[in-house]
């Protein structure tokens, strides 16, 4: 038998991209995606050398690490939305071309599709923390359910039912319209909200639409959810009627159509959307600081979509 060489630490590195697409998944926060890699790789080289080539494979190994540091995290994050200011809601992130400072490392980008949508990160945040991560090691990254099974603690039928739960409640996210369909509803919105057309704001509302803000208790928004489309469209009227001097900007939210508003070329909120049937169901408006890391890159050269 011949001796297995060490895992090169380029090879280890390699993995980063992937860890951190599966920690922003299970997080729904790039800061705290970007701690529990840092976590892993700390373990990862705490080990010595001989340990480390003991592990077969250490891309799985890699895997199982993060995926178990972010199920401490969920549970712990429980008790800190206890005390934060108002809704908490994923942190959004920008198509990789606007991704800006150390985040053009393509390492450091999340690659953008349906499991990333705020829609389906909204969703999953409800979810309980052994749920989030069977359903994305499994259904998101194919991991076989006895995989899941050592990673969450649980048996692989046990994984398979919280699997299957979490796959029930993202049916409504998956059912999205195409990007295209999406982006002709909030250009739109957009539109009406700059005349500040209540009439064709309210048109463009489902009946239920909602809105939630997430201002982190660092700059001022609602606290709780407006519901109903008049509501919703006579608080975006109001919004744009106090906010002076703000531009409304085309962007990719989390792979889908929305919107930055910037003030003196910086962006200070992000919008996601939910259509369906033509109409805006949900607003995710996210204005908290701390949470638009990635948009720096948005700057005020960069045209708006519609040729702005």
């Amino acid at each position: 038998m011949t001796e297995r060489a060490a895992p090169a630490s380029s090879d280890v590195m390699d993995e980063r991209r992937q860890l951190l697409n599966l920690t922003y998944r299970l997080l729904g926060s790039l800061a705290d995606a970007e701690d529990a890699v840092q976590e892993t790789y700390a373990r990862w080289y705490a080990m010595t050398p001989a340990e480390q080539d003991a592990i077969t494979s250490p891309g799985a190994w890699l895997t199982t690490v993060a995926s178990r540091v972010c199920l401490d995290l969920l549970g712990s994050a429980r008790a800190r939305r206890e005390r934060y200011v108002g809704a908490w809601l994923p942190e959004p992130l920008p198509e990789p071309a606007e991704w800006g400072g150390r985040r053009a490392d393509p390492a450091d980008r999340i690659t953008l599709d349906e499991s990333v949508s705020m829609a389906f990160l909204v969703v999953l945040d409800a979810m309980t923390p052994a749920e989030r991560v069977a359903f994305v090691l499994h259904d998101v990254f194919g991991y076989p359910f006895g995989e899941v099974a050592a990673i969450v603690g649980r048996t692989a039928a046990a994984c398979r039912q919280l699997a299957a739960s979490a796959r029930r409640r993202v049916g409504a996210a998956r059912a999205a319209p195409a990007p295209a369909a999406q982006r002709g509803v909030v250009r739109e919105f957009k539109r009406a909200w700059e005349a500040k057309d209540i009439e064709a704001l309210v048109g463009l509302l489902d009946p239920d639409a909602t809105v939630v803000a997430d201002g982190g208790g660092l700059v001022s928004t609602v606290t709780r959810p407006i519901v109903g489309g008049d509501q919703v469209g006579r608080f975006a009227l109001g919004m744009a009627e106090r906010l002076v001097g703000l531009d409304l900007l085309e962007r990719t939210v989390n792979g889908r159509p929305g919107l930055a508003a910037q003030r003196d070329g910086a962006v200070v909120a992000v919008f996601a959307f939910d259509v369906a049937d033509g109409r805006v169901r949900h607003v995710w408006a996210v204005r908290n600081p701390e949470k638009l890391r990635p948009w720096i890159a948005d700057r005020p050269d960069m045209r708006d979509r519609d040729g702005r």
